[in-house]
């Protein structure tokens, strides 16, 4: 009788160890470095953000994983009108949307559901247009509003978007997270219900992972989309636990917690690559970190104190220090990885004396003012507060007492966004493999109103009218050309201090198959599987 329990219990618990590692393979744990502003693909610009949003939605075009090129998505093809002005969209038929607890959607995706995605960014009359503040910071940065005339339902299958202007990169533009395609029917069920706040929220998309919860700064669930059009994903569950410490984030991936880790510390890499269950995944960044001074407040409305600051900051002790050399010092806000870039601009020096001494020439003595730093690793920052100490001590060489500030995530690009940082840390990851997607972060379209993304403030009508020109040809020799001049007018002008691009790197356990590091910086999960 014995004989038959032991037997029993070892069937039992052999059962069960079958059961964790079925569990295990279908569950994948990625530890993201910070908390989301939210779910609303339109209403936020930052990466941590974007990358929580990015397993719900599709677009109507996707960049091709691994690379900077655009695919059909949603759109299964497109024209484009010998003027440039007219792009007409033609779905992908039977793609269903996402169920939730509360909505069942009864149609596949059509045009109606395109043209609301759009016009609650582009009509103001949109009954979505001021849910959750209104605030479309993405799709303005990038000049969207000047841009888009009308986004309009030709029949069930086909959506015609007319311009104002012809833009070079707009079929790139539209596979930014700014286009993804909410649905319509959905926004309409919220509205019946008075709970159209719930868009941005419980988010409904066609993606691969349906959205499950979120704890506040704790973890965020999804399961996989049962009739995603792709097909289903290897893995059942996906998990972001949001672990803002990139040494916890390192025990984490080491005790198999986590499957999938951003960001590392320098400091920590030679033990990452040295451990037999991981792999270490790098590459050059499509990046650049970059530090802003605010141009409409004094004493940074003037030119010659921001190219001291440019003078006073030293770079090479900031790579030295926190990358450990995996960056390379900055002189233009395009980084070097992508096409268009300006060699021949001839960075600032480091030089604290002169940068005193031309201080001291504008009046600037004794100066006082805060120094944001960014509270969460990006990857080119992967520790704000370092990089913060760091300037704080060159800013001191010239004069300069700066008092180091942060807030939460979300709330330091809120008011980063609205103007409020005198001084501030900030960077940007490649959207797409055009030089548009960096430069335009600094105009002002010619309006002399920086949106939200202008996170300096800087507005200068030959630099708008360089990058308008740009956009307006499709002749890339020409457009090299342009932003050429684009990227040397403002090195001049010293709008902000470029500081690095750095190198990307991804933490991984070996048993994790088919993730593919992402030149834009995104964090992909479709098609990923464990063995």
């Amino acid at each position: 009788m014995r004989r038959q329990i032991l037997g029993a219990m070892a069937v039992s618990a052999v059962a069960l160890c079958i059961s964790f590692a079925a569990e295990a393979k279908s569950t994948l744990v990625y530890c993201s470095e910070g908390s989301p502003e939210g779910f609303g693909p339109q209403l936020y610009d930052s990466g941590t953000t974007l990358d929580v949003v990015r397993p719900v939605f599709n677009r109507l075009v996707e960049i091709k994983f691994g690379t900077t090129d655009p695919v059909p998505s949603l759109a299964e093809k497109w024209d484009i009108s010998d003027d440039g002005l007219t792009y007409t969209f033609h779905l992908r038929p039977g793609v269903k949307f996402q169920n939730t607890k509360a909505f069942k959607p009864t149609r596949a995706l059509n045009a109606d559901d395109v043209v609301f995605s759009f016009n609650r960014m582009v009509d103001k009359s949109n009954p979505y247009h001021d849910v959750n503040g209104g605030s479309y910071a993405y799709f303005e940065g990038m000049g969207m509003p000047d841009t888009i005339k009308s986004v309009e339902k030709v029949d069930d299958m086909t959506v015609k978007v007319t311009l104002t202007h012809p833009e070079a990169p707009f079929i790139s533009e539209v596979a930014m997270e700014w286009a993804s395609i909410l649905s319509k029917e959905y926004a309409d069920h919220l509205e019946k219900a008075g709970k159209k706040e719930q868009i941005d929220q419980i988010p409904v998309g066609t993606g691969p992972y349906t959205f499950v919860d979120y704890q506040k700064d704790a973890v965020i669930r999804y399961k996989a989309n049962p009739d995603y059009w792709r097909g289903k994903q290897k893995i059942s569950d996906l998990v972001f636990a949001i672990t803002k410490d990139p040494a916890v984030r390192k025990a984490k991936v080491v005790a198999g917690e986590c499957d999938i880790m951003a960001f590392p510390a320098a400091a920590d890499l030679d033990a990452l690559k040295a451990d037999p269950k991981l792999v270490v995944k790098e590459q050059e960044g499509l990046n650049i970190a970059y530090l802003t001074m605010n141009a409409t407040v004094k004493p940074f409305d003037n030119k010659v104190v921001r190219q001291a600051i440019n003078m006073a900051i030293n770079k090479d002790a900031i790579i030295k220090a926190e990358y450990l050399g995996g960056a390379v010092p900055a002189k233009n806000t395009l980084p070097p990885t992508i096409w268009g870039y300006n060699d021949k601009v001839e960075a600032y020096p480091y030089d604290p004396d002169k940068a005193k001494s031309m201080l001291e020439g504008a009046g600037v003595k004794d100066l006082a003012v805060d120094l944001w730093y960014q509270p969460v690793s990006r990857p080119y920052n992967l520790d704000g507060k370092k990089m913060g100490e760091l300037m704080q001590a060159d800013l001191a060489k010239v004069g300069i007492k700066a008092n180091l500030v942060t807030f939460d995530w979300g709330e330091y690009l809120k008011r980063l966004h609205a103007g409020e940082a005198p001084m501030a840390q900030i960077g940007w990851t490649g959207d797409i493999g055009d030089p548009d997607n960096f430069l335009y972060l600094h105009g002002c379209g010619g309006t002399g109103k920086p949106p939200g993304q202008n996170n300096e403030k800087w507005c200068n009508n030959d630099y708008d009218a360089l990058l308008k020109e740009a956009k307006e040809t499709a002749d890339v020799q020409k457009r090299t050309e342009l932003y050429a001049k684009a990227e040397q007018l403002i090195h001049d002008e010293a709008a902000v201090v470029p500081i690095v691009h750095s190198v990307v790197y991804m933490v991984m356990s070996k048993n994790v198959e088919g993730y593919v590091m992402d030149p834009l910086g995104f964090h992909n999960f479709e098609g990923v599987g464990k063995q």
